[in-house]
């Protein structure tokens, strides 16, 4: 059998889809156009449309993906304006009418954040929904994703908690809730994303993994739990200074997710390789490869693709390495996105 594929989250949300990224509006935008209030007015506008329109979007992200020859499939996080904040908006204790003014991403950039301003609830379960009608368009699996406890921490104000460990623990319940309403709704490859673990390691190994183990809290064995560990999203493509995690964090993290229940890591290895010794410590662990740059203009062909995971595989047994991006492809455009995928694609068939 050839190597699976897979995606990681986002895709480049098609033309007719009007939801700005939140990301591009914090870095670009001014306090008085927000990107929280953007959002908010962007779904007023498409009013009793949008369920329409974002079904019309994740039909379109799930055909491209599936014309690629991408077996694990993700709704590319069409109706979400980030990662995060979608997740936010459905838990009680988060105000997005109040925000706080911080700094994001190591002083990057300062943007208004939704504030915790009470006790973290999960409330009514939302993904079920948003899985069920990816699901129902293809006959592959498709995968959904949820932002972790201490990726939320980083990107929301805490006027509540004023402690991580006792925040992360409350959203790592919430969080708990939605994924068991996942998994009895049918769902079965579940990825929460946490690329902080990899640039704050010492707060990862103090309390991240305990609360990461109670976001996956008594789902069924058949569920796969798979958790995502970039090391840094750019602004912009062709930015090679742009900062990432230390290059040993992932030897730091790799004995702790290979005692966990994760199933499956992801992490990646296109933007800036890595010492393929470390494929060896996961005994168990699946790894979910990013060989697929998703920060560079530059199309790797189907030869260097191959070539790595071919050198990947004399360090891990082939059923449990898994090609992929290094992380969402939102910054590519559609076209280059597709070509990245074929490409990937190909390059997995021919190991």
């Amino acid at each position: 059998m050839p190597l699976k594929t897979t995606t990681i989250g986002a895709f480049p949300k098609p033309d007719f889809l009007d939801v700005t990224d939140w990301f591009d509006m914090a870095i670009g935008g001014t306090t008085a156009e927000h990107p929280t209030a953007h959002y908010t007015r962007e779904l007023a506008k498409m009013g009793s449309d949008a369920e329409a329109q974002f079904v019309r979007a994740a039909q379109s992200v799930i055909d491209d993906q599936v014309a690629a020859g991408i077996d694990i499939l993700t709704d590319g996080e069409v109706r979400r304006e980030n990662y995060v904040h979608y997740h936010c908006r459905h838990l009680n204790g988060i105000d997005f009418d109040t925000l706080t003014e911080q700094e994001l991403r190591n002083g990057a950039y300062r943007a208004s954040l939704p504030t915790i301003t009470g006790p973290i609830r999960a409330g009514a379960p939302f993904l079920p929904h948003d899985w069920k009608t990816a699901q129902n368009m293809t006959d592959r699996a498709v995968k959904i994703t949820l932002p972790g406890p201490m990726t939320i921490g980083d990107t929301v104000a805490d006027s509540y908690y004023l402690d991580p460990k006792t925040r992360g623990l409350a959203l790592a319940q919430a969080i708990n809730c939605e994924a068991l309403a996942l998994a009895e709704a049918g769902c079965v490859h579940l990825q929460i994303d946490e690329p902080v673990f990899a640039r704050k390691v010492d707060e990862a190994l103090d309390y991240g993994f305990e609360n990461l183990e109670r976001c996956f809290h008594n789902l069924p064995n058949h569920v796969v739990k798979t958790v995502h560990m970039c090391c840094g999203y750019p602004d912009r493509l062709d930015s090679p200074d742009y900062e990432k995690a230390e290059k040993e964090s992932y030897f730091r993290l790799a004995p702790v997710i290979e005692q966990s229940s994760i199933d499956a890591v992801s992490i990646e290895d296109a933007h800036r390789n890595n010492d393929l010794s470390l494929l060896e410590a996961f005994k168990s662990t699946t790894v979910i490869f990013g060989v697929v740059a998703i920060a560079k203009s530059q199309l790797e062909t189907v030869d260097m693709l191959e070539n790595r995971l071919k050198n990947s595989l004399q360090h891990i047994d082939s059923e449990r390495l898994i090609a992929a991006p290094d992380c969402g492809l939102g910054l590519l455009g559609r076209d280059l996105a597709m070509a990245k995928l074929k490409n990937l694609c190909a390059a997995a068939k021919r190991l």
